[in-house]
């Protein structure tokens, strides 16, 4: 019996030593082509994902990336705004904004802006969504009186408080009838005064929107870890320090990019309280106002486009670190890696 087995194992190898091809091995089949079927649902697939993401691929070209092409472009030009660019100037515009003091300051401001946003706006908002996460009487009305001011548009918002803190305004008028004359100041030209009174108007009709995004993020918290810590003697503060802040921490991440996004971007509410002149005196101009400033409202749509750009990549830089160092966590946890 062993003589028969050695001839078979011999009889299926080859001369070299190698195993024939026979009934006892595995052939290799070569991979099987995409049937009919299998390719039209690959094109339908395609055929949807172009039909869903086309038009807002086409809105996204027409209206950010032609727009800051086109600003590029006519930045490298000394423009009047009408007929075609001739006068190239190469880097001029750019360099002239990097030297002009003026440019300097709004930076400040716009910065000071940025860290004052997050300073007063974020704690304050994160105690009123506490305090409306709890269940109190009438809090879903004190709720939308919150949110009010965000919805009201930045024109009305700008010219009542212009008219409530003009030096005639309803502001001193109050502050003198209950005795408190003394603190009256002139609140919108004082240069050492109005970067607050800009802050509170800021505060004022963009907390709502922090507290809505906070109590959402609040919502999706589960009982159970509250009840828990209770359980095991955690106090309300400790609750509130070891569980719902951590927890909060990615709703509280993407509120503080969108704000410094819209510091860097202020322009309406500074312009219509205080002007293209006042502001600039005032210690409230912006990034923004030197740009309709110094560009349209000099006639010179050249330099006025530069500005733009560079606002552009300063808030894009910002957005790049922002997202690579504060919002990668969040985002990586959102994310999973697909093994094959």
């Amino acid at each position: 019996m062993s003589d028969s087995v050695s001839v078979k194992s011999t009889a299926q190898r080859s001369p070299e030593g190698l195993p024939r091809v026979g009934a006892g091995t595995p052939r290799v089949s070569a991979p099987a082509r995409p049937g009919p079927a299998r390719r039209a649902r690959r094109w339908r697939q395609r055929l949807e994902i172009t039909l869903f993401t086309g038009p807002a691929i086409v809105v996204f070209v027409a209206f950010v990336i032609l727009p800051v092409a086109l600003a590029a472009y006519y930045g490298f030009y000394r423009w009047q705004g009408y007929g075609a660019p001739t006068d190239f100037v190469g880097l001029g515009n750019y360099a002239l904004i990097f030297t002009d003091t003026a440019f300097h300051d709004v930076l400040l401001h716009n910065g000071a802006i940025l860290v004052l946003s997050l300073v007063l706006q974020g704690p304050a908002a994160i105690v009123l969504a506490l305090l409306l996460n709890q269940k109190i009487r009438g809090r879903s009305i004190i709720r939308v009186l919150i949110f009010v001011p965000y919805v009201i548009s930045e024109v009305i918002v700008g010219t009542g408080w212009s008219l409530m803190l003009q030096t005639s305004g309803a502001v001193n008028d109050l502050l003198g009838k209950i005795g408190l004359g003394a603190l009256k100041v002139d609140w919108l030209s004082n240069p050492h005064i109005a970067i607050w009174s800009l802050m509170i108007i800021i505060s004022w009709k963009y907390i709502g929107f922090a507290v809505i995004l906070f109590l959402a993020g609040l919502q999706s918290i589960p009982d159970e870890l509250f009840e828990a810590a209770s359980i095991d003697g955690a106090s309300y503060w400790q609750i509130q320090r070891r569980i719902t802040l951590p927890l909060l921490g990615p709703t509280i991440r993407i509120w503080a990019f969108l704000s410094i996004i819209g510091s860097l971007q202020l322009f309406d509410l500074v312009y219509i309280i205080w002007g293209q002149y006042v502001a600039s005196t005032a210690g409230t101009s912006t990034m923004a106002t030197y740009m309709v400033g110094e560009g349209r409202n000099a006639g010179s749509y050249g330099y006025g486009n530069a500005v733009a750009v560079v606002m552009f990549v300063i808030s894009l830089a910002i957005a790049l670190v922002y997202q690579r160092f504060v919002l990668r966590r969040d985002t990586a946890g959102a994310l999973t890696e697909r093994h094959s």
